[in-house]
């Protein structure tokens, strides 16, 4: 490269100039790599000179890959050509095709049309499916593009015609979901990712977890890569960026960012006044990514050649996102007035050019295959760094008048003739005015060279994509005596929950058949848990293993980091442990190893903060535990507000395939965890597990003979009162129920009723009011469509037919969670609940303050019964005044 000395405006041009040339004949002689190492040192001698170093986390608006270095492009350009324009037909078609119909479901057309290039590149050069021979490359498709994939599908004839015209109607069970969902699609879609600033978060630690498995021996070691396609606009999420530090500092040089960056988000520009691309350039290379830049097509490439004074280069930094995108709105003929227009010398420049060529000829980075390659083949060779790649692109490219380019890109849907006609004549194809006005589908001949060539080039690489595996390895769960410990009481030792299922998964890490795939994972705080033991015992992952010697090495339990670990400590992170949760949950689909992750968190900050996490994880089928430690209102006693959980079993209840318990007593745990592994790990059901411990010690008995099938239905009958059971005659009676650690209140509640008003009852450990309701909804329905049948009982019903009393349930959450079986209970139901706001003191305290402590618990079955006129209302007031209760404080709720 030549320069003259008039470019440069400085005080000694000829020294400049000197040391460019220089830079020159290093890249000449030497290559990149030298002339990089040169300038990092000249850098770091001024630093230390006290020279205040240049910002180097932005470069200038052009292509990284310059046209020197690009590879060639492989296979036949011209029939990938016309394969791409085929689907993108298709793809258009079948949004149009949908939204012709009465119900006019919606979709989305210009967000695969802008990034037609970037998927079919990877389609036909990169991406292996799991085959005998590799274990496939992962996929996070943008969700919106998702008319492409299934349009790309519908030739590879994995997705027929049928399918295609029920897109978006889907209660039959035919019609293509929306967007990306497993659930929906289990043998295709890998990963949901609609759900914006998921997809990048899940997608960095399922690189991490693939890595986590090589590094343990669980799978081989393999070039496989995690590939993530985003929109620019969905980058602002804060999720979307908040773990690409991680991503650096684990050097997951299997991972790839492929950002689509039409400028365009849902209403509008990304950045009108500003540039993305420069913005998230400097972000991902700041956090020390390996950035490439696809800005400019191969027409560009000719008019830089030509730009010897720089002013081409200086009118692309100038311009705004905002002006860019209405060059693409409008036409040849305003580019040419208002981007080169401004200078002189840039309007000789493209006077040879029509303003069409102005127009179409000019594309951008990432409408060309040449430049998308290039970038591709150099993020695959990346060594010990994760690669973004940001290439410009236009939203509804080709859409002409219908969309490119415009703020309404977004919420098209329909195309009318006209339209349909010039997209047509856009994508040149050879297509009936019948065809074009009905929006029917293309589809070549299975012979013709187009289809031959769509086949051959995904059999070389393994096969089709997205594919989803449904099945891992079967695992052999022992039965339940592997937790003998657990099923035998304390005694007088005492022990909460939390510690509990400490124990269960020590037990599991312990069989040699199923303990090297027990993953904890735990945001911070393992001490809290109880879970100190285990880093000494399975060592905490850590890819470079230990490199310093812990404060406490001398301990009995020292912090101890390995490559080989297999806890998963994340720090102060919950979304990011749940990332990890849910790379490990679904590991058994991505490497065909089932895995069993165990994720412990402050219940407080799980479905509140992850909610949105957990219906993904949800969708993807993952199977696993996760465990809200120090669960309950008033058990977590001295934390206040913000860490008191009175609501997480509601929203678990939320997710249908999630299955949750809040038990009370170790054996509880123990049974609970044990038929949860069975289920998903040896039978494999589409489940998962949510359990709530505490961190409240006491004695836990025996488990009671037969106890298990009511410990998993969620309800059964711990004990009966001491006057039945010495036989003695019966008198007044009720039923209570609860879970947590509010049963002991509950026991300790019958014991009142009984030495003050000689009123026995029945005690029921409530393991799961969630999994109660779901039982009496079901049964419910089952009747309801069946009405000539024997009507079917609910659990619930069954329990409590033909028992006694008034019904009392009291738990550590708010009343909904209680609320849920009223349908089913036989008789009169009461509940008791810790609505409101937490807050600190001692946990007697704050029980009486919620009104679920033992006194709360005899006064509701006293009114209860008064209510059925078995006691004078008088007992009942008398009571209130002997248990001290003061009736007129504030409800809890407001107060």
């Amino acid at each position: 490269m030549s320069y003259r000395l008039s470019d440069y405006r400085d005080v000694d041009p000829q020294e400049t100039l000197e040391w460019m040339e220089a830079i020159d004949v290093v890249l000449e002689k030497e290559g990149p790599e030298r002339a990089q190492f040169l300038i990092k040192r000249t850098i770091d001698k001024a630093t230390v000179a006290g020279v205040e170093p240049p910002n180097c986390s932005r470069t200038a608006y052009l292509n990284s890959i310059p046209v020197s270095r690009q590879p060639a492009l492989p296979g036949d350009p011209a029939v990938e050509a016309k394969l791409r324009d085929i689907i993108r037909w298709n793809a258009m078609a079948m949004v149009v095709r949908a939204n012709r119909k009465p119900a006019a479901p919606g979709g989305h057309i210009a967000s695969f049309q802008s990034s037609a290039v970037l998927y079919e590149t990877g389609f036909n050069h990169f991406w292996r499916a799991a085959s005998d021979v590799h274990g496939g490359d992962l996929i996070y498709f943008q969700g919106h593009a998702a008319p492409g994939i299934y349009a790309r599908a519908f030739l590879e004839g994995r997705i027929s015609e049928e399918q295609l015209d029920s897109y978006r109607f889907e209660t039959d069970g035919k019609g293509l979901p929306s967007y990306p969902h497993p659930w929906l699609m289990r043998n295709f879609w890998q990963f949901p990712t609609v759900s914006m600033g998921l997809g990048p978060l899940m997608a960095i630690y399922q690189a991490r977890f693939m890595k986590y498995l090589e590094n343990r021996g669980l799978i081989p070691k393999s070039d496989r890569k995690v590939w993530v396609f985003l929109g620019d606009g969905e980058m602002d999420e804060p999720e979307s960026q908040g773990a690409i530090s991680l991503a650096v500092r684990e050097k997951l040089d299997n991972l790839i960012f492929v950002i689509n960056c039409n400028l365009q988000r849902l209403d509008g520009p990304v950045r009108g006044n500003g540039k993305i691309i420069q913005e998230l350039e400097g972000n991902f290379r700041g956090a020390g990514w390996n950035v490439l830049k696809v800005i400019w097509g191969a027409s560009w490439d000719k008019l830089l050649a030509q730009d010897h004074n720089g002013l081409l280069r200086k009118r692309m930094e100038e311009c705004v996102d905002g002006e860019y995108q209405t060059f693409k709105a409008k036409d040849g003929a305003y580019v040419r007035k208002y981007f080169f227009g401004k200078y002189p010398e840039l309007l000789k420049m493209v006077e040879h050019m029509t303003d069409d060529q102005i127009y179409h000829d000019l594309i951008r980075g990432g409408h060309d295959p040449q430049k998308v390659y290039a970038a591709y083949s150099e993020a695959v060779k990346a060594v010990e760094q994760p690669t973004v790649i940001l290439a410009k692109t236009v939203k509804g490219y080709g859409m002409g008048e219908a969309g490119e380019g415009q703020n309404i890109s977004h919420q098209q849907k329909k195309l009318g003739n006209e339209q349909l006609k010039k997209f047509r004549a856009r994508l040149e194809l050879d297509i009936s005015e019948e065809d074009v006005l009905q929006a029917n589908y293309l589809k070549p001949a299975d012979d013709s060279p187009e289809m031959r060539y769509l086949h051959s080039r995904r059999q070389a690489l393994g096969g089709y994509l997205p594919e989803r595996r449904t099945q891992g390895d079967r695992l052999q769960i022992p039965d339940l005596s592997m937790f003998d410990l657990l099923l035998k009481g304390t005694g007088a030792r005492t022990m909460s929950t939390t510690m509990a299922l400490v124990r269960t998964m020590v037990s599991i890490s312990r069989n040699k058949e199923i303990g090297p795939r027990l993953v904890p994972i735990v945001p911070d705080e393992a001490r809290t848990f109880g879970m100190e033991g285990m880093f000494r015992q399975m060592g905490i992952y850590a890819p470079e293993g230990q490199l310093y010697t812990p404060m406490d090495s001398s301990d009995i339990m020292p912090y101890r980091e390995d490559r080989k670990g297999q806890l998963l400590q994340e720090g102060i992170n919950e979304a990011g442990a749940m990332s990890s949760w849910i790379a490990a949950a679904s590991a058994y689909s991505n490497h065909g190893v089932t895995m069993i992750p165990f994720y412990i968190y402050y219940s407080m900050f799980g479905f509140q903060r992850i909610g949105d996490l957990a219906w993904a994880a949800g969708d993807l089928q993952a199977r696993g535990f996760l465990v809200g430690g120090t669960a309950g209102r008033t058990t977590l006693n001295g934390e206040g507000l913000q860490h008191q959980d009175g609501h997480s079993q509601v929203f678990a209840s939320f997710i249908p395939n999630c299955v949750s318990y809040d038990p009370t007593f170790h054996y509880e745990v123990a049974v609970i965890v044990h038929e949860g592994m069975r289920r998903m790990f040896q039978e494999q059901e589409n489940v998962f597990y949510y359990l709530t411990t505490m961190n409240e010690n006491y004695s836990h008995p025996d488990m009671p003979e037969g106890a298990e099938e009511g410990i998993l239905k969620g309800l059964y009958h711990l004990r009966s009162s001491e006057a039945e059971q010495k036989g003695k005659k019966k008198g007044l009676r009720v039923q209570l129920l609860g879970c947590g650690t509010i049963l002991n209140e509950v026991i300790a509640g019958a014991e009142l009723l009984k030495n003050d008003f000689n009123i026995s009852a029945d005690i029921w450990s409530a393991t799961s009011f969630n999994e109660l309701c779901r039982d009496g909804q079901d049964v419910e329905r089952w009747n309801r469509l069946h009405p000539e049948q024997t009507p079917r009982v609910s659990h619930v019903e069954a329990c409590l037919k033909d028992r006694e009393g008034p019904v009392i349930a009291a738990t550590d959450y708010i009343k909904t969670f209680a609320e849920q079986i009223r349908p089913f209970v036989p008789g009169s139901y009461h509940t008791l609940g810790t609505d409101g706001f937490g807050r600190s003191d001692s946990r007697e305290a704050l029980r009486h303050h919620f009104e679920v402590d033992r006194y709360y618990v005899a006064i509701t079955a006293l009114k209860a019964l008064a209510d059925e006129g078995k006691i004078p209302v008088k007992q009942v007031s008398q009571a209130i005044e002997q248990y001290g209760i003061n009736a007129d404080k504030p409800n809890p709720v407001i107060a």
